[in-house]
């Protein structure tokens, strides 16, 4: 290994081998199959290979990838893949990357541009989805990591109505409630959990017909909590589940927080650019009335992992829950980012969201997000057609729910069947006690021929 850095020309050199396997790979997407499974040979190797005592090439390590690791990539960048809400990468956003890890700082705080680039975009975010201007945000690695912190902040709003410093003196003697629907996502359950509430805080609230919270049954658990004891928290409220892509009655949620002073958390991972479309900006313009709302660009704006959003409306509330600064970091000036937040070392997350938005544009992203939309419609009503097959209706954003009808292993052999086959890759989800077939629409380059190519595999 040479010790010095390396020289321009080979910084070129490399570099240029580098963008033909990402020209390369990007032009063959929609050539091979979906998805097709790593050799057991393969990974035994990677299992049982030592740590290279002695460095390779730039040239032998990159024939490596394109050897080993690329022709098994996890499919979400082909046309056909329609398994859960992964996009493939904006094309601008796979350079912001790059250009991120060479400038490679610590977003913490500090006077550099990285900084205030991020600042930027969570205001654009906030703008996008009707939040105040003195909102605060941060971008995270996702959705979970999001629900963490927001939920990080309700439980010291929770804390603070009943005069208990959660910093100073922890949980001892508070019984918490967080309400949430069989539909919400795991994270949830999860960031409750690490939050130390334990998983009895958490309280199930019914769904109605189309699995969307019942607001009637919200509003009794919480009066049957406030009674029996417990100190309601938070409510999570779905802008688009990933099951289905139901969205939650937000405003009717909204009302009943507002009533009994409870958080509302809003999770808007996939769903919630949706507020751009003609179509959904009705069903989702009041997500703006959360107190605090997750969102992943990497999902439905195609901005390369990891990127998550999390948007708080207290700005001084979410920085009292988070701020621990040592003196060797504490200034005068503004707040440094890690001050809202659990991370100290941040990566430049922002540049490749900053770069696709400048890129895209708002219209441009509602545009594809609205062909999504239609490309899922289309692909239902093939479905409604067919006298075989079941449609989960009703069907809602660009997630299409269906099933064989016949019985749940039938149907499991079918989605098996299709995603050995290569041809498309459907995920399995289970509503209402029965297995369903789920088809999600994220990927700008599906058109109506891979619908029917589809269709044929079905």
């Amino acid at each position: 290994m040479n010790g010095k850095g390396w020289s321009p020309a080979e910084v070129r050199r490399v570099g240029a081998k580098v963008v033909d396997l990402i020209a390369g790979y990007l032009e063959r997407l929609g050539d091979g199959p979906v998805w097709k499974p790593v050799p057991r040979a393969l990974i035994e190797a990677w299992q049982h290979a030592a740590p290279p005592l002695v460095g390779q090439s730039s040239d032998e390590i990159l024939e490596a990838f394109a050897r080993d690791i690329a022709p098994y990539p996890f499919g979400n960048g082909h046309p056909r893949f329609f398994g859960w809400v992964n996009s493939p990468p904006t094309e601008i956003g796979i350079f912001a990357d790059a250009l991120a890890a060479a400038m490679n700082p610590s977003v913490a705080g500090g006077d550099h541009a990285a900084v205030y680039v991020e600042r930027q975009v969570v205001r654009w975010f906030a703008e996008m989805l009707g939040f105040r201007a003195d909102a605060m945000g941060l971008l995270v690695s996702g959705s979970s990591a999001a629900a963490l912190t927001g939920l990080a902040v309700a439980r010291l709003h929770a804390c603070r109505r009943i005069g208990r410093d959660v910093r100073e003196d922890g949980l001892q003697g508070v019984s918490l409630r967080v309400y949430a629907t069989a539909e919400a996502h795991s994270c949830h359950q999860k960031a409750v959990e690490l939050l130390g509430l334990g998983r009895k805080a958490m309280r199930l609230v019914p769904s109605d017909a189309v699995l969307r919270l019942d607001t009637d049954r919200l509003d009794a658990l919480i009066r049957e909590d406030i009674a029996a004891g417990h100190q309601p928290m938070a409510v999570i409220a779905s802008a688009g589940t990933v099951n289905t892509g139901a969205i939650d009655p937000i405003d009717r949620i909204a009302d009943i927080c507002a009533r009994h002073g409870v958080w509302l958390h809003v999770d808007g991972a996939y769903g919630a650019p949706a507020v751009l479309t003609e179509r959904y900006g009705d069903a989702l313009q009041h997500i703006n009335r959360a107190d605090s709302l997750a969102m992943d660009p990497h999902k439905w704006l195609s901005v390369p992992v990891e990127n998550g959003l999390i948007l708080v409306r207290d700005a001084q509330l979410m920085r009292d829950t988070f701020s621990l600064v040592p003196a060797y970091l504490r200034t005068d000036d503004e707040p440094w980012l890690s001050e809202y937040g659990i991370q100290q070392t941040r990566g430049f997350r922002a540049l490749k969201t900053w770069m696709a938005l400048r890129y895209h544009g708002v219209d441009g992203y509602k545009q594809r997000i609205t062909n999504d939309c239609m490309l899922a419609e289309r692909f239902a009503d093939q479905i409604r057609r067919r006298a075989d097959l079941e449609l989960w209706s009703p069907s809602s954003l660009s997630i299409v729910c269906f099933r064989l009808r016949d019985s749940d292993d039938r149907n499991r052999d079918l989605l098996k069947s299709i995603q050995h086959g290569g041809r498309a890759f459907l995920s399995g989800t289970v509503i209402d006690g029965r297995f369903w077939l789920r088809c999600c629409f994220v990927n700008h380059l599906t058109t109506d021929a891979d619908i029917e190519i589809l269709m044929r595999a079905i």
